[in-house]
């Protein structure tokens, strides 16, 4: 009877476990094969890029050219039959901005003209302005003294406090398999929102803060014309901007330069040579409409019991204005564009409802996508958990440029892993072979991952990025096509498949 008894325990152990190992999570190969032909042979990802980098241009947050890719995308998302087509505001953003003249060049001692890039919502200069710039060195309050009364119609640059230093990386970073491997052994890590280590003391940086409000009002009341810095190097120039705020105060125009042009500027000065400078900066503020928009589109679920189920994917359409925002990221809409067109091109029927959106104000701290999320399923300000916090499945980011797509960031989700390893398989030849517990930050599916939600990054090569991104350079030719179409295909397919499933995606525990 021991025996026996023996026995039946083991087999109660090892059945279930060889049932678990034997259940397939369904693959519709003949679906998969549709969305890759139509992906890679009926591509309009090269259209999509073209326009919206191209002919739209710079998007950034509250300009008119952010306008003009809310109507565009909308009315393409229209004209391929999706549904529920909206630009929706989430909310107060500020004022906008738009740069509509820019000039400036060294005089003295040669003429040079200079790479540079006006930084958004500052004011211009009054017209075209022949002048010289004075190095300007303050690191306390009593410093400001030295320079009162000499800046008057004069342009200011600081020292420069570390030289560039050679960068002996390959500038095209991919995963190799090795890279790979690792990342998918790795175990799991806190998720961001569960972080609550101690807080650095920031009392210097509230210092420095304070001191840098005092010295762009002391600028004002001297009269500077413009405010010159260095940002980026090799012609490469990254965007920033000030307060947009409609309380905020617009600042004097500020520019910042390639390090090699401003670099030279002030060499030149610390060696006691003169030199001069010419430039214009028209810049227009934008205050009839203060909010910010998404852009929202649907293929609507025919499942009786499933379609107020959604599942969601997303970029952010808003850019930084130095460049026309290819690889963040017009990469990341086009991308979801065309997987929303592949899937009404097939005609699916999709027991849950695919919805894309399109989210505004990314790069000022996730606004677009944030708000969306308080207002449709988890007020984190609140804890409020709203009506559709149950009915959403899944939601799948691309904001990390035009790399292929390697596997997905499943941000510790690993309920999930067993269901994307096998919705993948069929892109192994594809070079998307890994699935990874690992958390990823800094877009907008961490709106969703830090309300509970199942929100996803797709895992893919940087390439270039880092290199180009929020500069004069993120343009079209930094896009790798070729790799958006691999992406749509497979976005296309997990899409398909988790709408198809009999149940949403699994989540996390989260304690609301």
């Amino acid at each position: 009877m021991s025996f026996l008894r023996n026995i039946a325990v083991i087999l109660l152990l090892v059945i279930p476990l060889t049932l678990q190992a034997q259940h397939r999570e369904p693959v519709d190969l003949e679906m998969v094969n549709k969305i890759k032909n139509e992906a890679l042979n009926n591509s309009s990802i090269r259209d999509l890029a073209f326009y919206l980098t191209d002919v739209i241009g710079p998007r950034l947050s509250g300009s008119t050219g952010l306008q003009n890719a809310y109507e565009w995308t909308s009315s393409q998302m229209i004209d391929w039959g999706l549904e529920n087509v909206e630009v929706v505001p989430w909310g107060d953003f500020g004022r906008g901005w738009d740069n509509e003249k820019f000039y400036i060049a060294m005089t003295e001692p040669y003429y040079q003209h200079l790479i540079g890039v006006p930084q958004a919502w500052t004011r211009g200069t009054d017209g075209f302005v022949s002048t010289e710039p004075v190095l300007v060195d303050i690191s306390s309050e009593e410093d400001l003294e030295r320079y009162r009364g000499k800046l008057e119609g004069k342009v200011v640059v600081t020292p420069i406090s570390r030289d560039p230093e050679m960068d002996e990386r390959s500038p095209v970073q991919r995963y190799d398999d090795e890279d790979l491997e690792e990342l998918a052994k790795l175990p799991r890590v806190p998720n961001p929102r569960y972080s609550q280590g101690p807080r650095s003391d920031n009392t210097e940086v509230l210092r420095r803060r304070a001191l840098m409000q005092k010295v762009n009002q002391f600028f004002e009341e001297e009269g500077v014309v413009a405010v010159l810095s260095s940002g980026g190097t090799f012609g490469t120039v990254r965007s920033h901007g000030r307060g947009y705020s409609m309380d905020a105060e617009p600042g004097i125009a500020q520019i910042a330069l390639t390090a090699e042009h401003y670099g030279r500027i002030v060499r030149l000065l610390e060696e006691g040579i003169d030199v001069g400078l010419e430039l214009e900066v028209r810049n227009r503020f934008l205050e009839e409409d203060t909010k910010g928009y998404n852009v929202i589109g649907e293929i609507p679920g025919t499942d009786r019991n499933l379609r107020d189920e959604v599942v969601m994917i997303g970029g952010h359409l808003d850019s930084w204005h130095g460049g026309t925002g290819g690889n963040d990221n017009a990469a990341g809409v086009v991308l979801m564009m065309e997987v929303m067109r592949i899937l009404k091109e097939l005609e699916i029927e999709p027991r849950r409802t695919i919805r894309i959106a399109l989210w505004g104000a990314e790069e000022q701290g996730l606004h677009g996508s944030r708000n969306y999320v308080a207002e449709h399923f988890y007020d984190r300000s609140t804890g409020e958990k709203k009506a559709d916090f149950d009915n959403l499945s899944a939601y799948f980011n691309v904001d990390n440029g035009s790399g292929k797509i390697r596997g997905i960031w499943l941000m510790g989700n690993d309920a999930a892993r067993p269901i994307f390893e096998q919705l993948l398989e069929p892109f192994h030849d594809m070079g998307a072979t890994t699935v990874t517990l690992r958390n990823t930050g800094g877009t907008d599916h961490l709106a969703f991952d830090r309300a509970g939600l199942p929100g996803f990054n797709m895992l893919q090569d940087r390439l270039d990025y880092w290199r180009g991104y929020h500069t004069n350079m993120d343009t079209l030719e930094r896009m790798q096509l070729g790799n958006l179409m691999q992406g749509a295909a497979i976005v296309a397919s997990l899409v398909y498949h988790v709408a198809q499933r009999d149940e949403k995606i699994p989540r996390e525990a989260f304690d609301h």
